[in-house]
């Protein structure tokens, strides 16, 4: 009798195979901090942004944002929503969600100017995308991570395609 259930017959990997597909530098307004019962929500409005990379070129238009909600076990969720606008004019809109912990001291060296490096912080997102433009519906059928570095008033994603 075979007792293998399917998910037995799968491979164990220890890492993901991954396409990079683009860097995403984004330009943030100060937080606007807000206590509430949920915990501390922080809001971060995008005022623009840069994107460069091997399968996308562009830019972030302005008035998206982050509606971080960071718990009472310190850790961050995000909430990320904005629009892209391609080198060729297409208009991308970009979801993301994902986790941020950074150290004890993390917003108070962001206060005072410090980028804190990806090796000292945890800044993961799953972006998502969608758009009607034939050119890009590619990218709307995608799993992808991000891996993020923080900066004041600034945040980096590295975007990467699941393959």
């Amino acid at each position: 009798m075979n007792t293998a259930t399917p998910v037995d017959q799968l491979p164990l990997i220890d890492s993901l195979p991954v396409e990079h597909l683009f860097d995403m530098h984004v330009n943030l307004q100060p937080a606007q901090p807000i206590t509430t019962p949920a915990g501390m929500r922080m809001t971060f409005i995008t005022t623009g942004g840069v994107i460069a990379g091997p399968k996308l070129q562009g830019e972030l238009l302005p008035g998206g944002g982050d509606w971080l909600l960071v718990g009472s076990d310190g850790v961050g969720r995000v909430d990320v929503r904005a629009t892209i606008r391609t080198h060729d004019d297409a208009l991308i809109h970009c979801e993301a969600r994902g986790i941020i912990k950074v150290p004890a001291d993390g917003l108070e060296r962001l206060a005072a100017g410090e980028v804190l490096g990806f090796d000292e912080t945890y800044v993961r997102t799953t972006p998502t995308f969608e758009t009607a433009d034939e050119r890009y519906a590619w990218l709307s059928g995608l799993v992808t991570v991000g891996y993020n570095v923080l900066s004041p008033n600034h945040i980096d994603y590295r975007i990467y395609r699941v393959l």
